[in-house]
């Protein structure tokens, strides 16, 4: 079980730090490179629904730039967008 989860770990870190936009590599992956040693198998089910969402939603919510939408503000993503704010200093709401 630890190596199925190890190995869940390392294809869900690829994923996080390889989405396609330098920038949302950067604030996903760094989120996940920090969290995901303490993440159990419910939140690593809620990162891949959170790796599921398009860079560019993601990228927006992240920095502020739009706030995040009800029905996509799991505990997580609100986690990953308190996280990448802090990082960068951002303090607005979209």
């Amino acid at each position: 079980m630890t190596d199925t989860l190890d190995a869940r770990r390392r294809r869900l870190l690829f994923r996080a730090r390889h989405r396609g936009t330098h920038e949302t590599d950067l604030l996903v992956g760094g989120f996940v490179g920090a969290a995901i040693g303490a993440m159990d198998e419910a939140e690593l089910d809620a990162l891949e629904a959170v790796l599921d969402l398009p860079d560019v939603d993601l990228f927006d919510w992240l920095t502020g730039r739009r706030p995040v939408p009800d029905e996509a503000a799991s505990p997580l993503l609100r986690r990953m967008v308190a996280w990448s704010r802090a990082q960068s200093g951002i303090t607005r709401d979209g």
